[in-house]
């Protein structure tokens, strides 16, 4: 690790620590989450992004941050570095968790913590082709782009939109990456449980 990697590890670290995440009740919901792994490509700092692939039974097509439900006995941390292990080859320990972000209930039926980590520079990855279709590896300068927000008539919620990667990108992913750009990037406490997911990722 460089010495840029240090005080950018420290930066993240303390802006999360700073924050003060907020924690949902899980109800009948089911409990997830998701990496939000920091890396760097020849000195590029990013996080992964994937798109899951069409022929999965939830949520096909969609792009996700590695992650998924809690096997029985885990905590978030574990959950979520197992898949960001099983998702994308790539391996990272507790040590290296800096913090999280709030928890997103969807409306399919889960709470989603967000698990902020670092994951190291230039690592290997090994794509599952069971879950991921493709995998991005989104620059900070395209993380902390301007959302969109639009009006649906089935929510008085406005829906976020994230033009990242080509396409448009919408909540839960978008509202994870969103907050982690206002928090981590712009230093704002900003929170996104007042932002609206797309009619087609309701099921």
């Amino acid at each position: 690790m460089t010495a840029d990697d240090d005080a950018i590890r420290a930066e993240i670290t303390a802006r999360l620590d700073a924050f003060g995440p907020t924690e949902a009740a899980l109800g009948d919901s089911r409990r997830a989450a998701v990496a939000v792994a920091v890396t760097s490509v020849e000195g590029t700092h990013g996080i992964w992004l994937t798109k899951r692939p069409s022929k999965m039974r939830e949520h096909p097509g969609q792009f996700a941050l590695p992650g998924g439900r809690l096997d029985p006995g885990e905590d978030v941390q574990t959950a979520a570095l197992r898949e960001l292990h099983e998702e994308i080859g790539v391996a990272v320990d507790r040590s290296q968790v800096l913090g999280r972000l709030d928890d997103y209930p969807t409306r399919s039926g889960y709470v989603i913590t967000p698990i902020v980590c670092w994951a190291g520079a230039d690592r290997d990855t090994t794509p599952s082709r069971d879950e991921v279709e493709h995998l991005f590896f989104v620059p900070m300068d395209e993380v902390a782009v301007t959302p969109r927000f639009i009006s649906i008539p089935e929510s008085p919620r406005p829906v976020i939109q994230l033009p990242i990667v080509g396409s448009l990108v919408h909540a839960p992913t978008a509202a994870v990456i969103y907050q982690f750009a206002e928090v981590v990037l712009r230093d704002r406490h900003t929170r996104v449980d007042q932002l609206e997911q797309p009619v087609f990722a309701w099921r």
